[in-house]
């Protein structure tokens, strides 16, 4: 099971701007989404509530560099340093089975497949094998089929299938 990122009509978080790149106006963005490659299927995306038109989109490394019609310099790309790369929700790529936004686990019910609760999830960490789901008493939780047995978002619970060992993480 993945995770992806975000959710409803909120503007959807797909990079930070980490600094310029060169001297033209190009902005180094770390990508906060799945799929870094999404950002060349963009004509357009916001940042810090202003909308910017994509002149061009590069990438090196595991960084985006893009160009933003109107950032022409270094001083007007280093003015965006460290603000969110945002696009609509309606522009957010679909979901597969099994994946959820990240705004949609944040806040559920973690409880046992006996009911027991655990507490709620607090954040989610990608780990490259699979995410990670830390809850508000400090347990981790892998975001695989083995431990997450079903993800109810609209009921708000997650139920779980814990092994020995795992409370241990908890507070």
């Amino acid at each position: 099971m993945r995770v992806c990122d975000l959710l409803n009509n909120r503007p959807f978080e797909i990079g930070r701007v980490t600094s310029p790149h060169g001297a033209r106006g190009m902005v180094r963005v770390y990508p906060e989404t799945d799929d870094m490659t999404r950002f060349a299927l963009l004509d357009a995306v916001s940042v810090e509530g202003r909308e910017y038109a994509l002149e061009r989109v590069a990438y090196h490394k595991n960084v985006v560099l893009l160009k933003l019609a109107g950032v022409d310099d270094m001083d007007a790309a280093e003015r965006l340093r460290g603000a969110a790369v945002t696009i609509p929700a309606e522009k957010a790529l679909p979901l597969a089975e099994n994946e959820y936004w990240i705004r949609d686990l944040i806040g559920l019910r973690v409880v046992t497949e006996d009911g027991e609760p655990l507490g709620t999830v607090a954040d989610v960490f990608p780990t490259g094998a699979n995410d990670v789901y830390e809850l508000d008493s400090g347990m981790m939780i892998p975001a695989a089929r083995e431990f997450v047995r079903e993800v109810d978002t609209d009921g708000g619970v997650i139920t779980v299938r814990l092994i020995p060992g795992m409370r241990e993480g908890g507070k």
